[in-house]
């Protein structure tokens, strides 16, 4: 070690007897270190160690409260860069034991052997001031990997609310419908206690369920009658172009996310859905969430072709459909948040209809639910 590190280190030497302190405080001087602060009262010596910055701490063992070992125990959570050297006329077994399992990095014991402590100091120091340098070096990959990152959500982002609008031209939703998609569930997912970070990636996703819908031809999407059997199983291939689209080559947490969200989100929880005809929990979580924020806000939603389900009605049905469309814990969630629920879809309404079409009158003429099936053809 360089000696402007040496100089520019910080030694705390602690103990009751004052020509031990003296002794000790002369000893690191005499290396070149500068900054010493020396005490023989133990409890003003851990209160400054408690508030200040420093390197090595020579401590004594056997002194009145708090002792060397009281000390240790207040210094655990130091950081990894703050040295401790325990320096005792105890040289038994024991003491140094319980030294070292309470956090020392070394044990000195008296009577002193100075060319031995000051090669001991100097070592300590070398190690603090290398643990100060990786903690620096640490911290600077940190920010970049941080930089990184963000720029990589904003670029995927970027991707996802381009696809999101390629997506919205080419069928009857709205850009509100899949901002609020992605609104509900995060909100649904805070409220299960998943991590910030899971959270804030869902809301992003969440928006892309129907992505797929780009592949779909318009002549099947827009068919404003009931679909064949053919084209139905068409209409369902949505899933998987929208994960073929979202997978990605690259490692990216945000995109696996919005593949499996589009993926999975027309499995059923009693595995009468598509495309694979997962059952329960089979179904990924984010999948299972983003279903159920879908079909709510589309009962919910005016749309050219129906009019907007009341509260109520949506509610009972989301409630009826537990253990069999969606999964019942998180219908028990979403019960305890329609409010909540209600003000954010309120904060971002869809503009009210100006046309109506051929499955507006079918709307009128029976449930909703059948003229959704009809229009929207997979929601229900």
């Amino acid at each position: 070690m360089l000696s402007d590190e040496i100089r520019h280190s910080t030694v705390v030497v602690i103990d009751d007897i004052t020509a031990s302190l003296r002794l000790l405080e002369s000893s690191v001087r005499a290396i070149g270190v500068q900054r010493i602060m020396a005490f023989n009262d133990s409890a003003a010596g851990l209160a400054w160690l408690q508030q200040n910055d420093w390197d090595l701490l020579l401590l004594d063992v056997d002194m009145p409260t708090p002792n060397g070992f009281d000390i240790l125990r207040s210094l655990s959570d130091r950081e990894h860069n703050r040295m401790v050297v325990m320096v005792s006329a105890l040289s038994d077994r024991e003491s140094r034991c319980t030294s070292l399992k309470l956090g020392a990095n070394d044990f000195i014991s008296k009577p002193l052997d100075l060319p031995e402590l000051l090669l001991r100091v100097r070592n300590q120091l070398q190690l603090s001031w290398a643990s100060k340098q990786l903690k620096t070096e640490r911290e600077t990959l940190e920010r970049k990997v941080l930089e990184r990152t963000e720029q990589l959500n904003a670029s995927y982002q970027s991707v996802i609310c381009s696809l999101s609008r390629a997506a919205q031209y080419k069928d009857d939703e709205t850009g509100q419908h899949i901002i609020r998609i992605g609104e509900s569930a995060a909100l649904i997912a805070a409220a299960l206690g998943q991590p910030a970070e899971w959270v804030e990636r869902i809301r992003l996703a969440a928006p892309m369920h129907d992505v797929g819908k780009i592949g779909i031809p318009d002549h099947i999407l827009l068919k404003p009658g009931t679909l064949t059997d053919l084209e139905r199983k068409i209409m369902q291939r949505h899933t998987q172009i929208g994960h073929a689209i979202l997978r990605d080559g690259e490692e990216s947490p945000l995109l696996e996310m919005a593949a499996e969200i589009a993926l999975y989100h027309h499995e059923r929880w009693d595995g009468t859905g598509y495309p694979q005809g997962l059952k329960g929990e089979q179904i990924p979580l984010s999948a299972r969430v983003v279903a159920l924020c879908d079909v709510y806000d589309a009962l919910r939603s005016p749309r050219p072709y129906k009019e907007p389900w009341s509260k109520e009605r949506a509610q009972a049905y989301i409630r009826e459909q537990a253990g069999l469309y969606f999964d019942p814990a998180l219908v028990d969630v979403l019960s305890g948040m329609f409010q909540q629920i209600e003000d954010m879809q309120g904060s971002l309404a869809d503009p009210l209809p100006q046309t109506a079409s051929v499955a507006a009158a079918q709307d009128h003429a029976g449930s909703v639910v059948d003229a959704l099936s009809q229009r929207r053809r997979a929601r229900f």
